[in-house]
């Protein structure tokens, strides 16, 4: 490889260890494009952590909205913009797909409830259910669009399963994620949630909400046969789903004083066994 597609795949490997091994699994030649848009996509996926105000969270995602908006732009010498851009040009990506996936981001920065099912279907639809079809169109373009009912619900899953992951660390941040009407049918208000004051409030909302996650990831599977071989590796990650449920059940109304984080190498053997079989 190069010695710019390694650089983007080694800050992928320190920002997103499971999308990095999923540039791993997918064709060679695919992925140094992949490894740019996943780049890109962990970049603004945590502002949050790197930063302790909203307004510097909104310049750096204005940034990215002013480098995708400027047809003369370059990037300005940051590497992972380097790279988005050639792959936008080489891979004829919806700019549009990409600046509504930063305009999601804005929701990470404030403290603002996720009122219901909908308005988290409409974050995950614009996150990574979006990241899953560009990657389809890098993969296998005349097949993407195919895969696009797939790619919308194991985006939903994919999502729930990593707030529950973070679920922690939201909490302490002061960030709720599970939907408003989820905790209000489970007993459940915000401040038990953050202070882990009702163990069994808490278990039945994360019951609820693995519930919804699994929802969505059933119906993903069950249209799996859209997804045509090459794009498959574009939905590698969403094996991981699974797992992170169960764990998030069994831990429940502890999950905050613990971590449901299945080890690299059994997320490594899970994509793996994915990738071969075809399956999540």
């Amino acid at each position: 490889m190069q010695q710019p597609d390694a650089q983007i795949l080694a800050t992928l490997r320190d920002t997103d260890r499971d999308r990095y091994l999923a540039c791993l699994l997918s064709p060679p030649e695919k992925r140094h494009a992949l490894a740019a848009l996943y780049a890109f996509y962990a970049e603004i996926a945590r502002v949050r952590d790197v930063i302790r105000e909203p307004l510097p969270g909104e310049i750096r995602l204005q940034w990215w909205r002013d480098v995708l908006g400027n047809e003369q732009s370059t990037g300005e010498g940051h590497p992972v913009a380097v790279a988005l851009l050639a792959c936008i040009r080489d891979h004829r990506l919806p700019v549009a797909v990409l600046q509504n996936m930063i305009d999601a981001r804005i929701f990470d920065l404030y403290d603002d409830p996720m009122e219901d099912r909908s308005a988290l279907e409409g974050y995950a639809g614009e996150t990574a259910s979006a990241l899953i079809q560009l990657a389809s169109l890098i993969l296998d373009p005349e097949n993407a669009a195919a895969s696009a009912e797939a790619a919308g619900h194991a985006g939903v899953a994919q999502t729930i399963a990593g707030l529950l992951l973070l679920l922690p660390l939201h909490s302490r941040r002061g960030q709720v994620y599970i939907p408003s009407e989820i905790m209000r049918a489970t007993g459940l208000d915000r401040e038990s949630l953050l202070e882990g004051r009702d163990e069994d409030a808490i278990a039945r909302a994360v019951r609820a909400f693995c519930g919804l996650g699994r929802d969505h990831l059933m119906k993903a599977r069950g249209s799996m046969g859209s997804i045509s071989p090459r794009n498959f590796a574009a939905f590698t990650p969403v094996a991981l789903a699974e797992p992170v449920f169960s764990r998030a059940e069994a831990a429940a109304g502890g999950i905050l004083k613990q971590s449901i984080q299945p080890p690299q190498w059994q997320r490594q053997w899970w994509m793996w066994r994915a990738s071969r079989r075809r399956l999540f």
